[in-house]
């Protein structure tokens, strides 16, 4: 069964790697017909688009991930496409990943009253060796889910944004991603509430994809060797602001007081972290932490950074 499938990316400021994923996905054995992407850079990025598959939207301002991929959403399902392929620009599908995909999409699928919503990749951190975990909510927080190679696919409530490829037909009977989450968690609101439909997201093990997932450093910590993720203030505070919004809001009744005391223990165990680890900015960092955390509480998401 032939399907009808466009690629979108998000870029940033980083040529080299948005020109990388575009020659990833253009390199795939099954062809992309076009890929959409939005440009949030100070000034345009030199793309490649030397096979004219690129429709290339440019921004003076800044719209993040949620903003962009509400657009390409709108735009394929207007151009009757039947998937959205969807990329941060630092992601590189292996030659096979689309193809693998597709064939088990179309095969599960053939299975009564199994509907799919988002099907992807396991994505691999080559930095620190490590697979990018998705995640299932549990109750009051969203929760990692270990990866398991030892199956054909798993289910969980939300892979990450990067390498989905997303079933137009499910799109069109939820809402569009929330523009005001700029840049964090859009992926767990916009896969969750697709699972709420009675959809399925899978991850498929054997289709594969490279991904840098945030900023890993190293550190010594209890005596033993780990890696945490440094941001930029600016992601510290929509990764509290998103986070602490969308899991208090997904709890239920007691569940609600829980999830309020998990944000806020995250919060701390991060400012203890950039006290302690980051090299510069630190007051801004603990400032947007704490600013962030407040808003996501009281539901404030029209509040930029």
């Amino acid at each position: 069964m032939q399907s009808k499938v466009a690629a979108y990316i998000t870029c940033y400021q980083d040529q080299e790697s948005s020109n990388r994923c575009i020659k990833a996905i253009e390199s795939q054995s099954i062809q992309v017909t076009a890929i959409y992407i939005v440009d949030n850079s100070e000034q345009p990025l030199l793309l490649d688009d030397k096979n004219q598959l690129l429709l290339i939207h440019h921004y003076p301002n800044n719209i993040g991930i949620a903003e962009g991929l509400v657009k390409a959403l709108a735009w394929a399902i207007d151009q009757k496409y039947d998937f959205l392929w969807t990329f941060d620009q630092d992601s590189v599908p292996t030659p096979n990943c689309l193809e693998i995909l597709l064939t088990n999409y179309h095969k599960l699928s053939e299975q009564d009253d199994y509907k799919i919503g988002i099907i992807a990749p396991t994505a691999f951190d080559t930095r620190i060796s490590k697979v990018v975990e998705s995640v299932v909510f549990a109750n009051d927080h969203f929760r990692v889910i270990e990866h398991n190679h030892n199956v054909d696919f798993y289910e969980c409530d939300t892979p990450i944004t990067s390498g989905s490829l997303i079933s137009l037909s499910a799109a069109k009977t939820i809402s569009p991603p929330c523009a005001d989450l700029f840049i964090d968690g859009i992926d767990l609101d916009y896969g969750l509430r697709i699972k709420q439909k009675g959809f399925h997201n899978l991850i498929v093990t054997k289709a594969s994809m490279h991904h840098n997932f945030g900023s890993p450093i190293q550190i010594k910590f209890l005596n033993q060797y780990r890696y945490i993720q440094e941001y930029s203030a600016l992601r510290y505070y929509y990764i509290c602001r998103n986070h602490t919004y969308l899991e208090t809001r997904f709890s239920q009744g007691y569940y609600r007081f829980t999830s309020l005391m998990r944000r806020i223990k995250y919060m701390l165990v991060k400012i203890l972290l950039i006290m302690l680890y980051d090299l510069e900015d630190k007051q801004l960092k603990i400032w947007a932490c704490l600013l962030g955390t407040y808003y996501g509480l009281i539901g404030k998401l029209t509040e930029k950074w």
